[in-house]
């Protein structure tokens, strides 16, 4: 049981590092990071919620990790999250504008389906501590 705790545990830390570093740079510095993609300048407000979003997601996959005891619905919400990112940022890369970096889409769109993948395996893995049995 140790074992897959650890697996779990491991995939909400990764989660949590994504989470506060994308949230971090849409909060904190907008602008730099739609220069580094090449795309055209966007209403800072909407990365900045994101961003926000972003580090509250991180800060419980934190908290998640501390006590994971009893925590499936959160690590199940996270784990759809990350592949509906990963759809979302494979959507944008097939549809890139010309001019706009694809590196800037593909590499998250990668981590995206792996984090997904990652957790969604590491839920079922632990589901005795995310789903304990009541007496």
């Amino acid at each position: 049981e140790n074992k897959n705790v650890g697996i779990l545990k491991i995939s909400l830390i990764i989660f949590a590092i994504v989470c506060l570093v994308y949230g971090i740079g849409y909060f904190f510095a907008p602008s730099f990071l739609v220069n580094l993609s090449g795309d055209t300048p966007v209403f800072h407000g909407w990365l900045r919620w994101s961003g926000g979003v972003l580090i509250a997601l991180g800060v419980g996959a934190i908290l998640v990790y501390l006590n994971p005891q009893n925590q499936g619905i959160f690590v199940t919400t996270v784990a759809l999250g990350s592949l509906l990112i990963g759809i979302a940022l494979l959507w944008a890369w097939i549809t890139i504008q010309e001019g706009s970096k694809p590196w800037f889409s593909a590499l998250p769109t990668i981590v995206a389906f792996a984090l997904g993948i990652l957790l969604g395996w590491s839920r079922i893995k632990a589901k005795n501590i995310l789903y304990p049995k009541k007496d």
